[in-house]
């Protein structure tokens, strides 16, 4: 087989010649001595002419010194790379501002100085946005400082938090002396009261009085806003401008407005007698008479629509708010004129309503100016809100007045084209007649396609809106919206649902039915391996079952291992892990391949591997056997190097990296691209040695993914394949290791007494010789009746629980049995199922379990669940 050779060194010249980044070398003296296009475009020179250059030529004369410093530390300090900002002047004379990051490389015999690598990133618009940023900030600082307003910022507790100078010189206090106080201090108490009850989430402009140092209250108009995200720490900020003198004459002019001569009237609320004037009489068309009439007599001139209406405002105003009602009335003659009502409620020291006073005013003319202005507005609203679909505006005739562009396209008709003929043209005769009968639902509902004048259809889905003018009904909008690429999406997505249902059910059954046996099947290889007197030649062959029981397992697992995170279901488990043990657990399992093919395998742990990480160690333990196992499977003969580091690390928790590194036959590197992508084998291009599904690496990516990291192929000179992954593992204190190791000597030597409920009697023998061999005390029952039976009579550690059983299933029994009174005697209830889909294990936990176990069961699930008990004992 030919293995492609990489050039390391046209890579590199690539690498340095495509790089987004300058990247440029330094003899120690400061001359450049190798430039990338890069960096040329940066600072506007050509190669040429910066390599005529040093490096101080072109640095900002204040940085200079920072230069020197960093570089005479690498010299003298022997420290490898310092990152740091500094500006460089372009060929054009401006500055740049740059991100450089600069590493010292030395002979490597003599270590002498041999030249500066650097890196160097365009910082200048960050750079630009900061100072932006400090000018806003000191603009503010400018407007508060001068503003004849006070700017006030206060916490949601109404805590004062800033106060501008300006309330000095408006109420007498210093900023200092209303900091840290909260503003209730200063409200009027009339004010306070209405303050407290008001929502101020969505901002507004607020009238209030404030008491200044002397004691006095001043009017302040105040605009205020929320701000702040509601998530965390909101604020108030709010502007208060004195008005006190504006709110004087604002009171003197309403005054004066209440007892206009317009028409004035006014309503004794106690007699229920209203006297009107000659005005408010000529404008009601009322023949001479009276003045004083009762209540109940006015409102009998009105409209009863009308009347309704008006009651409702009126009491609104006997609330306190002031009174503003424009009506239609009719003369006896049936002409129609546009009333405004105006008034104000007058009440006595117990807020009872005593009067009510105001005036009434003809709008006629200036009415029927609006309509006209409406008529106008709500054509043009209308047509302008749903132009994102066809609209096609026609009378109560049926003649159409106008379109938009969007029905010119769907119709092929022009604008010009259209006015004045008959909608039915485009929605059919039946549809039309629909409309003229009223029945606009129904032709909503059957207007399904809009004809094209070349005789084509196009599906919509249609609705009819009226044209209402002065509160009559004119014509109709027809909204036309094209669902013709919808309806291929619905296709296409109920299609997909349906693929998607049956492959769940299709991976459901598949669990079930394969797990079920399998446990047998592999349960009792288990046991027939750990009995006495079986020859060479039985041993050899029970091995083969199992291994091959194990390959379908493991084909098994990969499948729903997939499909489960693919679905992005899968969350990953916080438990407490010895990560040593981990990797020589890993290595355990990958032994017997290793022996087989007589190869070495070397592990390097970093001497700074804490002993105890929290994580998911079976999730990580499936990467480990995955990427190792890979090694194993492609190296025919040499060696296999794991090495274990940590590569970065916070106060909670650390980066590792793990790397696989194997003297195989190695990976072509246009293969690379798709060596994590599902069903993808390696074998493809060799001679199909190996077996597998191809979904191992996918697994490993996104599970590695999930652990906030990556895995990606190094390159390598050698024969062989270099894969590496990083995981980010939380880490423990002194304190919880302590803990943890006294924990697992004090459970080590327990014997448990250990309930299984189980209907299948292989599967039953298979758990039970298990748990036996680890010396537990083991009780079998055949369905969950049995087992609550069992709880009952005699206390267990732990209950193994079969999901299905018949008479009671473990659901039912699980719930009855977590109902004991006795809340001391509950046991610990592992579910036990051949279910292994997205949803078996939350559907388990969720109904009272402890834990999950899936079939076939092997012994370190086994065991894990054992770990788990003593934990959740403690």
């Amino acid at each position: 087989m030919r293995i492609q050779r990489v050039d390391h060194h046209e890579l590199f010249e690539q690498i340095y010649t495509q790089a987004p980044i300058g990247i440029a070398l330094a003899a120690p003296t400061g001359q450049w001595t190798k430039v990338n296009p890069a960096f040329c475009d940066m600072l506007g020179y050509s190669d040429q002419e910066l390599l005529q250059l040093t490096y101080q030529q072109i640095t900002c004369l204040e940085d200079y010194s920072l230069d020197q410093m960093y570089l005479n530390k690498m010299e003298e300090c022997n420290v490898k790379a310092y990152q740091y900002e500094k500006r460089y002047m372009k060929k054009d004379g401006s500055l740049l501002w740059v991100s450089l990051n600069v590493s010292l490389v030395r002979d490597g015999a003599t270590s002498e100085p041999l030249y500066f690598l650097c890196h160097v990133m365009d910082i200048s618009d960050r750079k630009a946005y900061e100072q932006k940023l400090l000018r806003s900030e000191e603009m503010f600082k400018l407007i508060s400082d001068h503003a004849q307003e006070i700017i006030y910022i206060a916490s949601a507790d109404g805590t004062c938090q800033f106060c501008s100078p300006a309330v000095t010189s408006l109420l007498g206090y210093t900023p200092a002396e209303v900091r840290g106080r909260t503003n209730f201090e200063y409200f009027h108490p009339e004010d306070l009261e209405r303050i407290t009850q008001m929502d101020f989430t969505g901002g507004n402009i607020l009238r209030l009085r404030l008491r200044n140092k002397s004691g006095q209250y001043l009017w302040f108009e105040t605009t205020y806003r929320i701000i702040g995200n509601p998530e965390e720490e909101i604020q108030i900020l709010a502007i208060g401008r004195e008005i006190s003198e504006r709110k004087k004459h604002e009171d003197i002019s309403a005054e004066a407005e209440r007892i206009a001569s317009i028409g004035s009237w006014e309503w004794d609320m106690e007699s229920g007698m209203v006297s009107i004037s000659e005005q408010v009489k000529e404008i009601v068309g009322l023949q001479v008479g009276p003045r004083q009439f009762n209540a109940k007599d006015i409102f009998r001139l009105m409209n009863p629509q009308e009347k309704d209406r008006l009651m409702e405002h009126v009491g609104w105003a006997k609330k306190g708010e002031p009174l503003d009602f424009e009506y239609r009335h009719t003369l006896a003659d049936g002409t129609e004129r546009y009333l405004h009502l105006r008034g104000i409620v007058a009440f006595d020291e117990r807020e009872r309503p005593l009067r009510f006073n105001g005036t009434l005013q003809d709008i006629t003319e200036r009415k029927l100016v609006e309509f006209k202005l409406q008529e106008s507005v709500e054509r043009y609203t209308s047509l302008k809100k749903y132009n994102h679909d066809a609209i096609i505006s026609f009378d109560m005739n049926g003649h159409i007045m106008n379109a938009n562009p969007v029905a010119v396209d769907i119709t092929g008709c022009p604008v010009a084209e259209m006015v004045g003929t008959s909608i039915s043209r485009f929605i059919g005769e039946q549809n039309y007649g629909h409309i003229v009968n009223g029945r606009y639902n129904v032709a909503e509902k059957e207007i399904s396609t809009i004809r094209h004048r070349s005789g084509h259809e196009t599906e919509v889905l249609a609705t009819l809106a009226p044209i209402i003018i002065n509160k009559r009904n004119v014509g109709f909008y027809l909204i036309a919206k094209d669902i013709t690429e919808q309806k291929k999406l619905l296709i296409a997505k109920e299609t997909a649902e349906r693929m998607n249902k049956a492959k769940s059910e299709f991976l459901a059954m598949m669990s079930h039915e394969i797990r079920t046996p399998m446990n047998g099947v592999i349960g009792m290889t288990d046991l027939l391996l750990g009995t006495e007197g079986l020859s060479e030649e039985q041993i050899e062959y029970i091995e083969i079952i199992k291994r091959s029981g194990d390959s379908l397992l493991a084909i098994i697992n990969d499948i729903l291992d997939f499909s489960k995170i693919e679905s992005g279901k899968t969350e990953l488990a916080v438990e407490p892990f010895d990560l040593r043990e981990v990797v020589n657990a890993t290595i355990d399992i990958i032994k017997p391949n290793v022996l087989l093919k007589d190869l070495e395998v070397k592990v390097t742990m970093g001497h700074d591997i804490p002993s105890l990480v929290y994580g998911d160690a079976y999730r990580l333990k499936q990467v480990l056997t995955n990427v190792i196992g890979n090694a194993v499977k492609f190296t025919a003969e040499g060696s296999i190097q794991v090495e274990v580091l940590v590569t970065d690390r916070s106060h909670t928790e650390a980066q590792f990296t793990f790397r696989v590194n194997d003297s195989g036959v190695g990976i072509p590197s246009e293969k690379r691209e798709n060596l994590f992508e599902p069903f993808y084998q390696l074998d493809n291009f060799m001679t199909r040695k190996s077996q597998g599904t191809g979904l191992g690496l996918a697994i490993s990516k996104k599970l590695v993914q999930l652990m906030r990291g990556d895995i990606w192929v190094e390159d390598k000179r050698e024969p062989g394949t270099v894969f590496v992954f990083t995981a980010w593992l939380q880490t423990a204190s002194t304190e919880e290791i302590r803990r943890c190791r006294e924990h697992v000597k004090s459970t080590e030597s327990q014997r448990l007494r250990i309930l299984v409920a189980e209907d299948n009697e292989v599967n039953q023998i298979v758990l039970r010789k298990l748990l036996e061999r680890q010396g537990h005390l083991v009780e079998t029952v055949i369905n969950g009746r049995e087992a609550i039976q069992a709880v009952q009579q005699r206390s267990y550690d732990i209950v193994f629980m079969d999901v299905h059983m018949p008479v009671l299933d473990g659901f039912e029994a699980t719930k009855e049995i977590q109902q004991l009174s006795d809340s001391e005697r509950v046991p610990f209830i592992v579910a036990v199922t051949a279910n292994a889909l997205r949803g078996d294990k939350e559907k388990c936990l969720n109904a009272g379990m402890n834990a999950y176990l899936s079939k076939p069961i092997q012994h370190d699930a086994l065991q894990q669940v054992i770990k788990d008990y003593y934990h959740w004992r403690n």
